[in-house]
């Protein structure tokens, strides 16, 4: 069989936790579940142009015996709004909604599969850092941005969210990838903006570039008038698509 899930780590309270899979990947200590939630193939099988419903069926089926790490992921029922509140109340990230009669459509989205975000996070490419101030050692903020048709598009500094031995972690691997020239097409800014955070030329001679290829999930309060990222925190460093794919994400968010 072929099927489509994602590996999580839970923590206490048996949420997932984007975080906790950041520490197994460093330590490798921390439990790890995969919850499966389509089903592909089937004994030789093509099972895409089933309905999802059909193909779900099945699946749950096949995995009634499965080891405990492996588990079917189920469905909610009711009203948007409703498991909108119920999922904001157990700090969940958000919720995916299918249509139960949907293919398998792979590599294109439509509105049968929508995703609805509670905490706004998204991945983001890593263009450069700014040097370190005051104790904080290796780096200060990372440089994010996202792809568009005109190029990489700044989208933010990112200062919160790292130890210390994770800024000695993300140091070494970005002096493998140091370039001198900004990869960033909408640098440099005219002005340091409302929180003083922008990259003016003056700014910009405190910046180190790295070739964009590493990409960073970032969770934020909002995106700004201007166009960048309110309060970012990183999350951890994602491996599972090229930084060529990262675009600005749409907020399907009522």
């Amino acid at each position: 069989m072929v099927l489509d899930g994602e590996i999580a780590a839970l923590d206490e309270k048996g949420r997932s936790s984007f975080q906790l899979l950041q520490i197994f990947k460093s330590s490798g200590n921390v439990p790890l579940v995969y919850f499966a939630f389509d089903l592909l193939f089937l004994d030789g099988k093509d099972l895409r142009e089933q309905r999802l419903s059909v193909r779900r069926k099945l699946l749950a089926k096949l995995l009634e015996k499965a080891p405990e790490n492996i588990r079917f992921s189920g469905e909610l029922r009711g009203s948007k709004d409703e498991l909108l509140r119920v999922a904001q109340e157990f700090g969940l990230e958000g919720l995916v909604a299918k249509r139960p009669n949907s293919l398998y459509e792979s590599g294109r989205r439509s509105g049968a599969w929508v995703k609805f975000k509670i905490i706004k996070s998204q991945e983001f490419a890593i263009g450069g850092y700014t040097l370190p101030e005051g104790s904080r050692s290796y780096f200060g903020s990372l440089l994010v941005g996202y792809r568009s048709p005109d190029g990489l598009m700044f989208a933010g500094r990112v200062g919160a969210g790292f130890s210390e031995k994770l800024l000695a972690n993300l140091y070494t691997k970005f002096q493998r990838l140091r370039v001198s020239s900004c990869p960033f097409v909408n640098l440099p800014e005219k002005s340091k903006g409302r929180w003083g955070l922008g990259i003016t030329p003056a700014m910009m001679q405190r910046c180190q570039w790295i070739k964009p290829v590493l990409i960073a999930q970032v969770k934020f309060t909002e995106w700004t008038h201007d166009n960048q990222l309110r309060q970012p925190v990183f999350l951890g460093l994602r491996t599972d698509k090229e930084a060529k794919h990262v675009v600005r994400e749409e907020d399907n968010m009522p």
